[in-house]
Formats: C-alpha cells, sequence, structure tokens
C-alpha cells in the first residue's frame, strides 16, 4: 500500500475532511450529467418533472454519479459515455429514494417535505416507476452489454435489499450479519456498480473493474453505518430528517442491534415494545438514545463504518497518485465523519 495513503484509525484526531476535492474534481463533468438528467425528467405530463424536480432538485450530495465521475478520472478516461451512465445511476438511486419513502411513510427528505407528502403516494410511485424506465434507456443509449448487465443487477440487488428490510422490520431478533447483508445490497450495491461501469467504459481489465467494485462497495456500505449512526446522534437540522424515524419505524439498524444484544433484561424488554411500535413517543425515543449511548453502540458503529472506509481505500492503494485518487479517498474519509 502506498504510504500516501491515509488509512483511517479508532482515535485518532478529526480531520475534517470534505467532499470539496471531489466535487472539484467532478464539477465539469457533472455540468454535463446535471443537464442530462433535467432533459431526461421532462415529460408531456407536467406532474412527472414538478415531482421529480421536488427531489432531485432538492439537494442531496450526487455521490453516486460523482463516483462514476471520478473513477474515470482515476482511470484518465477522456470520452463522455460515462455522463449518460452517471445520469442513469442517479436516477435509479432517486427512483429508490422515492419508493422508500412511500414505504417508510417519511414526512421529510433533505430537509424539506417529501415528495408523496406534497404529491401523495401513487403520484411517488409512478413517478419513480418513469424514472427507472429513463436510467434504462440511457443505459441502452450507450450500447454496452456489460454496462447494462451491471446496472441492471444493481437494480435487482437494490429491490432485493429493500424488500429484505422490509421483512426484517419490526423483527427484534435480526442480527448483524442480516443488517450488512441488507445494506451491502440496498445501498451498497449502487455504490459499486456505479464506480464499476468506469472501468467497462475505460476499457480495464477484470482486475481493475474489480478493484472499483470493492472501493465503492465497501465505501457504500461505510456510507450506511454512518447514516443510521447519525440517526441517534445528531440533530434535526444537521441529517435532514426527523431524529428517530429509524427507531420510530423499528428499523432494526446496527446501534440498535449492539444496544439490545448488550442489554440486560429489562433493556431487551423495552426494545422488544419499542420495535415492535409499541414504545415509540419521544420519552421512549430518549431513552433509546441512552441506552445507545450506554452501550457505546453509535461509537461502535461508527467504528465498524472505519473497517469498511479502510477497505474502501486499501482497494483503490494501487492506482497511480493522483488528484482523483486523493478525492475518492477523502471522499470515503468524509463518509464515516459527516455528521448529516
Amino acid at each position: 500500500m502506498s504510504a500516501s495513503v491515509h488509512r483511517l484509525y479508532p482515535g485518532e484526531p478529526a480531520q475534517a475532511p470534505t467532499l470539496t476535492p471531489m466535487l472539484s474534481l467532478t464539477a465539469d463533468g457533472m455540468g454535463g450529467v446535471n443537464q442530462i438528467i433535467l432533459d431526461r425528467m421532462q415529460s408531456k405530463i407536467p406532474l412527472i418533472p414538478a415531482l421529480a424536480g421536488h427531489l432531485i432538485a432538492g439537494g442531496g450530495k450526487r455521490m453516486r454519479p460523482m463516483l462514476t465521475l471520478a473513477s474515470a478520472a482515476l482511470l484518465e478516461y477522456e470520452g463522455v459515455r460515462h455522463h449518460k451512465l452517471a445520469a442513469a445511476v442517479e436516477f435509479i438511486h432517486t427512483a429508490t429514494l422515492l419508493h422508500d419513502d412511500v414505504v417508510d411513510r417519511s414526512d421529510m427528505r433533505r430537509g424539506k417535505q417529501a415528495a408523496n407528502v406534497v404529491f401523495g403516494n401513487p403520484a411517488a410511485v409512478l413517478v419513480g416507476d418513469f424514472l427507472f424506465s429513463r436510467s434504462f434507456e440511457l443505459m441502452v443509449e450507450d450500447g454496452s452489454l456489460k454496462v447494462l448487465k451491471i446496472l441492471s443487477s444493481a437494480s435487482a440487488i437494490i429491490a432485493e435489499g429493500e424488500v429484505d428490510q422490509l421483512t426484517a422490520q419490526r423483527q427484534v431478533e435480526t442480527g448483524e450479519e442480516r443488517y450488512l447483508h441488507i445494506v451491502g445490497a440496498k445501498t451498497a450495491a449502487l455504490f459499486a456498480a456505479a464506480c464499476r461501469i468506469a472501468a467497462v467504459v475505460a476499457e480495464r481489465d477484470p482486475k481493475v473493474e474489480q478493484a472499483l467494485d470493492d472501493y465503492g462497495r465497501n465505501l457504500g456500505i461505510a456510507f450506511q453505518l454512518a447514516d443510521d449512526a447519525i440517526d441517534y446522534d445528531s440533530e434535526v437540522g444537521e441529517s435532514g430528517k426527523d431524529k428517530g424515524d429509524d427507531f420510530r419505524d423499528g428499523k432494526m439498524t446496527l446501534p440498535v442491534i449492539l444496544a439490545y444484544a448488550r442489554g440486560n433484561e429489562a433493556e431487551r424488554s423495552f426494545w422488544q415494545e419499542a420495535i415492535r411500535g409499541r414504545s415509540v413517543d419521544d420519552d421512549d425515543l430518549a431513552h433509546a438514545i441512552a441506552l445507545i449511548a450506554r452501550h457505546d453502540a453509535v461509537r461502535d458503529t461508527r467504528e465498524r463504518a472505519r473497517h469498511f472506509a479502510n477497505r474502501a481505500i486499501d482497494a483503490i492503494s494501487g492506482f497511480p497518485v493522483n488528484a482523483a485518487r486523493d478525492a475518492m479517498i477523502e471522499a470515503v474519509q468524509f463518509a464515516v465523519s459527516r455528521r448529516f
């Protein structure tokens, strides 16, 4: 591993990593990607661009399409094929967000009312389907069966992960192994695919494809672990959603899994009632946060996030040192240290 690669260790000083290098690296390309997104979300049916625009224009880090562009830069690819594919990746992600908010009955998304609250559940589901269709149009236009296979497979895996999460909801017996399997499907699969397709477009060998896949997959797991920790240790203004959403929805995320496994009989009884939806008022949330803090569950969730972050960094350590690799490493560091 190159000596210039900065891995993450528990207890090291905070270095306030940011997405600024990634944003700078991909700024020109993202201009093209965003134009494709705006063009392809248009329709003669006014509700479609109105609803899609509500979510797409509502902010967000655009991590997944940026990863496609950054991976292409890492490989010194000089074409533009990856712009449409990055837009396809973002459409897949946006469609899943629309569907997730309906399933979760979410009120907030990125600090404002969720699209399903503004436009209704049926419209949110159908526009999500429209965006999925647009993503596949973009894949077909690219013409690569290999790219189509990677992204279509990721889409199927994401859907399986969401169904698996739904069946695990309010199941207090859900363990860490199943949780990580769900995260690997519903979140990490698209991160991995977003990175891998850059190697296909750049016509690099399977080892390079796999290295970028490993980077994206481990980054995706670390990103989701950090996200789940945030639900129990950040303020509403930081996260852009209601604090305790996961708790009220009965989701067995890692902080809860750890606190439940380490709890005494009375604490486990509380978790059983809470996860099944019988104890979810503000006082119950406060008690849940106290139990999670008592058992260092948020700290250990973030520690596990750092583990996967290190694996992501290691995956690209063999690539030549350049601005793209540095930006991708700092993006990993940002993913696990962020508070929103």
